[in-house]
């Protein structure tokens, strides 16, 4: 699967992080703590978004996966290491000095006097906070090249082709999750807590899961196109796991009959179902609905990184008067979302994207390399084409 964009992710990766965006600036109004909170709160809200954090995530890890190996077959390894390190790294290390230290703030303002006066001690806590996705991807990178040297060995090809007769039937990628859930319900006996640290294995190896498939599968045209072919099914699986994992959310109280460890490890079980079901049906659905990428969504795919970086911060401190303000819930939800969304968006086009220095900051290319890169596509395209 060598010169090919693969268009349903580039609609899927804005996607998926405009949900996360949501998903933050709705936060405030769940009821769950978060660094800033309402004073009134929703339920069916909570109820909803608890859904839909299964699978954003592991389906963007995915998609990351996926991203590295089109990136590995154009560039030597430690050319890839290299682009790792400017536009995973060095936004990480910059959005941890100066784009993490406000939500801090607000989230304790009552200790702090002004936020100058603040911010050296909020800097020294390098606190990645929301940005954890991108410290785990500067990790997955450094697994992805021996892993992406590994599919290409003789050592895998036993591996891909079970796979691939897997995926001639139509609930045999499905079956996949069975893997999932050994990691997930397994390590979360030794690992329980939900933080995000790198040290947490249960939730390391859950997303490096996701990554490590979105490698293998792009490997593929067999198991690419079966994700297509069986779409339905998996949508099937999706509707009998979200069931399932409704049934569960609204279960009656079981402590009499079950213990914590064991409600637990129900929860996470059917948390993996979801999961994993909602992948495959949004990887089916995207290849068959999906199929182009416009010229405005190539932009909003360089353009969603650092909108990804600066979005929770806009939102935290944007939200901290927007919570104090006398009108309903839905309406500040709406002034925050559509507040947010903007002044994010402004810093993206007005900061981030005109000049170079800041391009770098935030991973994005330099401008001019941008066009050199064109170039090179273009050329690419038409020779293969020939």
């Amino acid at each position: 699967m060598n010169n090919f964009r693969v268009s349903e992710l580039d609609w899927l990766r804005v996607i998926l992080i405009l949900a996360v965006f949501l998903h933050h600036a709705l936060m405030p109004f769940n009821g769950d703590e978060w660094h800033i909170m309402n004073a009134e709160s929703s339920k069916l809200l909570d109820d909803v978004m608890v859904y839909f954090e299964q699978f954003r995530l592991p389906t963007l890890f995915f998609i990351a996966g996926v991203g590295s190996v089109l990136l590995l077959r154009k560039v030597y390894p430690s050319q890839f290491l290299r682009d790792k390190f400017f536009r995973l790294f060095i936004p990480l290390l910059v959005g941890v000095l100066l784009v993490v230290p406000p939500q801090n703030y607000i989230e304790d303002i009552d200790q702090y006097g002004s936020f100058l006066q603040a911010f050296p001690q909020l800097t020294l806590k390098f606190d990645s906070n929301h940005l954890w996705f991108i410290e785990y991807l500067v990790f997955f990178s450094l697994l992805a090249v021996p892993f992406y040297f590994f599919l290409r060995s003789q050592w895998s090809s036993s591996f891909k082709g079970f796979v691939e007769w897997l995926s001639d039937t139509s609930s045999g990628l499905f079956g996949l999750v069975l893997v999932l859930i050994v990691i997930r319900v397994g390590l979360k006996l030794y690992f329980p807590d939900n933080g995000h640290g790198i040290g947490n294995l249960s939730s390391t190896l859950f997303y490096l899961y996701f990554f490590f498939v979105g490698m293998f599968f792009i490997q593929s045209r067999k198991i690419w196109a079966s994700l297509k072919k069986y779409r339905k099914v998996n949508f099937v699986w999706l509707l009998v796991s979200s069931l399932i994992f409704y049934a569960c959310y609204y279960s009656p109280d079981l402590s009499e009959y079950l213990s914590l460890q064991a409600r637990w490890s129900i929860w996470w079980f059917v948390g993996c179902l979801v999961a994993w079901s909602a992948l495959l049906t949004l990887l089916g659905y995207a290849q068959h609905h999906l199929a182009s990428t416009p010229k405005w969504l190539k932009f909003s795919n360089e353009l969603i990184y650092p909108f990804y970086i600066f979005h929770q911060t806009v939102i935290v401190v944007l939200g901290y008067f927007v919570i104090s303000l006398s009108m309903s819930l839905t309406y500040k939800a709406m002034v925050l979302a559509v507040g947010s969304f903007l002044i994010t968006t402004a810093i993206c086009l007005l900061v981030v994207y005109p000049f170079n220095v800041t391009r770098r900051l935030f991973g994005l290319k330099s401008r001019r390399s941008n066009v050199i890169d064109n170039i090179a596509c273009n050329k690419t395209i038409h020779g293969t084409v020939r």
